[in-house]
């Protein structure tokens, strides 16, 4: 098998927007569910809120400078929606979209690709208010914005991806409550799934309208590498179930223009489905350019005979709020294994084996591994250096995989690590440090750790360097 990577492979690194920018009062921006969230006593570790971040928004040419030296070849980012549609209506602010101009422009001047993220959680509160992503309303809000923003930077970026990770902001969002807004309603979730499915096909739309000889849109899917305890078939059963609930309710419509055939059975003590519209799957169904695949850890689950026997691992609820709607009698497991500091399980051949089913599900579409990457405790030494060994280690073992399933025939573009920096992380506050540089929360300065160094020799020279390749 070849030790190098296609040429023309992306190498990247990812942020979005409400954990870097900060700035949440600036220049017209408005707040958003997370701003809503964070503030709200109790909802994130210690209190911690994006009002500050990293300060990006300020800092951003002394960022993408750093990605210059460390031999990053593509950048993605997200837009925050209430910095360019302060209201989720109506016309665009423009110093909001200046400052992604000048981003975009930086990184341009640099050699870097700039890839646009439309959404990555942050919907206007005042969308919100209105009732969110389980109203019908906000997807043709979503397309709106998508449209605005595409008028504004198309002539500069060619990569675009409307939303990341659906799923999260369905059911994290509004069954679990763990993430922004804070909602506990399964059948509201379940709403705000479809209507994030139809917000992405109208932005599809849109952008195509304003852009008519753009080819290059995408979606991000946190997709889920499901496998069971057991081999019974009361396991491989759970496995479907979650496997519709995880990736089949979003890859369904969006590929394939239709949802998982048991999905609705399964889920019908919760909801009738009835707002899926006449031509609602049409609409989804649009023409995607490549496809964002998200990985962190496989998901291990089996029947559970007794239903209050079942839990969620840490990351996706509790068994009180679950994030899995209609799954209330399947129990998760924590697959065997070296642990990062959220506690996921290190397993790189759930991305190979997720990378190759979509490989073989979608043969024509190109691949990119949109984020992947881990937390560690990661301090800073006597003489200011921060060694993350174990984080070079992940990368090694899951650019492996990607390499493996290149081999095997995968039509893989691009890697992006989450993340760029150490940054807000949603319901963890500031406790979880996933970035490959340092920040030091209280400076703001960076520190570029081992793992950078070596994620940037890798995209130098197409080929991984030995993992005990410290510099």
């Amino acid at each position: 098998m070849s030790s190098t990577y296609p040429l023309g492979f992306l190498w990247g690194a990812a942020t979005s927007a409400y954990q870097i920018e900060g700035a949440v009062r600036e220049d017209g921006r408005t707040p958003s569910i997370w701003d809503t969230f964070s503030h709200t006593p109790g909802a994130v570790a210690d209190g911690g809120n994006g009002d500050i971040a990293v300060d990006h928004y300020h800092r951003y040419r002394d960022d993408v400078a750093l990605m210059a030296e460390l031999g990053l070849t593509s950048y993605r980012f997200s837009v925050s929606w209430s910095r360019v549609q302060p209201t989720g209506r109506g016309p665009a602010a423009q110093r909001g979209l200046d400052f992604y101009r000048r981003l975009v422009d930086e990184l341009l001047t640099h050699g870097i690709k700039p890839v646009l993220t439309l959404y990555h959680w942050d919907l206007p509160q005042e969308l919100e208010d209105a009732g969110g992503w389980p109203e019908r309303d906000t997807a043709y809000r979503f397309a709106e914005y998508a449209a605005l923003v595409g008028e504004a930077l198309g002539n500069q970026v060619e990569q675009w991806i409307t939303l990341n990770e659906p799923w999260c902001s369905a059911f994290l969002g509004y069954a679990s409550g763990v993430h922004a807004p804070g909602r506990t309603d399964a059948a509201a979730s379940l709403r705000a799934a479809h209507h994030l499915n139809l917000g992405h096909g109208l932005a599809t739309s849109a952008l195509r309208g304003v852009l008519p000889s753009l080819n290059d849109i995408a979606v991000s899917l946190n997709s889920v590498c499901v496998r069971p305890v057991t081999d019974s078939p009361e396991d491989q059963r759970a496995v479907q179930r979650i496997d519709d609930l995880a990736n089949g309710i979003f890859h369904g419509p969006m590929l394939h223009g239709a949802y998982p055939e048991h999905l609705f059975a399964d889920t019908s003590r919760i909801t009738d489905w009835s707002f899926v519209g006449d031509g609602d799957l049409a609409a989804i169904h649009q023409r995607l350019d490549w496809l964002g695949l998200n990985y962190y850890t496989p998901t291990l689950v089996s029947a559970a005979h007794d239903p209050a026997s079942a839990s969620c691992m840490e990351g996706l609820g509790t068994s009180e709020h679950s994030p899995w709607p209609g799954a209330d009698d399947i129990a998760f497991r924590q697959p065997p294994g070296e642990r990062t500091s959220m506690n996921w399980t290190v397993d790189p051949s759930g991305l190979y084996d997720l990378l190759l089913r979509y490989s073989h599900e979608v043969p024509y579409l190109p691949l990119y591994v949109t984020e992947n990457g881990a937390a560690y405790n990661d301090k800073p030494e006597a003489d200011g250096r921060v060694h993350d060994p174990e984080r070079i280690a992940y990368l090694h073992g899951h650019l492996s995989a990607v390499r493996r399933a290149i081999h095997d025939g995968a039509d893989i573009r691009g890697y992006f690590l989450w993340s760029l920096m150490d940054n807000f992380e949603w319901a963890y506050g500031y406790e979880k440090r996933f970035g490959s540089v340092y920040v030091d929360y209280t400076t703001l300065a960076r520190t570029p750790k081992s793992s950078a160094r070596w994620y940037g020799r890798a995209a130098r020279n197409g080929s991984l360097p030995p993992v005990d390749d410290i510099l």
